[in-house]
């Protein structure tokens, strides 16, 4: 079982710092990673989702996939995003001073990405701060852009996504097998990428929408809903 964080199991609220997970998801969690695996993958920081989630029995995918740990002292960071953190320090000094003015902008650095955050920007202001986005994108070959919900990210120009890093885990977990289905859970533009990997291979659930067409084959409504679909595979696989 993957899963993305915000949106998937915890709801999306204004401060991306105040998405925390309920003690009744938390619990979900613990249960469902004692039968079956599990992994968080998010565009957060590895260490911080693994902050937010607080458990010792699943696996955490940060940065979209570029940050992998679980169990057992695992850790590693495949797709080579190292290479571009001086590009990523660069465009965030560049992103600071073009759109300093900007009320309600929130500039969240990642190790191996820069969120921009204009949710709570006024809405004329919004092509200006996009517009800055891909300006800096533009100027930095070791970057390029990420969409997702009210976020533009600068993201290493590298071909390694949420999906790649759901079929590295598989291969490292021995799960490339004929008797298991892997499942992604995920609600933003971000998670496509892993829904049309697992097409033909497992299965993609996407919560709510996203305002454009989707790689999944089922949906959820809400964070409520995929806690009740959690709990329901629950009670199908435990002993």
């Amino acid at each position: 079982m993957f899963l993305d964080y915000d949106g998937c199991l915890s709801p999306i609220v204004q401060d991306p710092d105040k998405a925390v997970l309920s003690e009744e998801m938390r619990s979900t969690l613990k249960r469902l990673a004692e039968v079956c695996s599990v992994a968080v993958v998010s565009g957060r920081d590895r260490a911080n989702v693994k902050d937010l989630v607080q458990l010792d029995n699943i696996y955490y995918a940060g940065s979209h996939g570029f940050d992998i740990s679980g169990p057992d002292d695992m850790h590693t960071e495949p797709g080579g995003a190292a290479a571009a953190i001086p590009a990523l320090d660069k465009a965030q000094e560049e992103l600071k001073e073009r759109l300093q003015d900007v009320q309600g902008l929130f500039i969240e650095r990642k190790r191996y990405a820069i969120a921009v955050h204009y949710r709570n920007v006024a809405e004329d202001q919004v092509p200006k701060v996009l517009e800055v986005v891909k300006q800096v994108i533009s100027e930095h070959e070791a970057l390029k852009p990420g969409p997702g919900k009210m976020i533009m990210e600068l993201k290493p120009n590298l071909d390694w996504h949420k999906g790649k890093a759901v079929l590295w885990l598989m291969e490292k977990l021995e799960l490339n097998k004929p008797d298991i289905v892997p499942l992604y859970i995920g609600d933003d533009l971000t998670d496509e990428d892993a829904f049309a990997t697992l097409q033909g291979q497992g299965i993609g659930v996407m919560v709510g929408e996203h305002g454009q067409q989707t790689a999944a084959s089922y949906q959820l409504e809400d964070v409520a809903a995929v806690q009740d679909f959690l709990e329901a595979i629950i009670q199908t696989l435990k002993p």
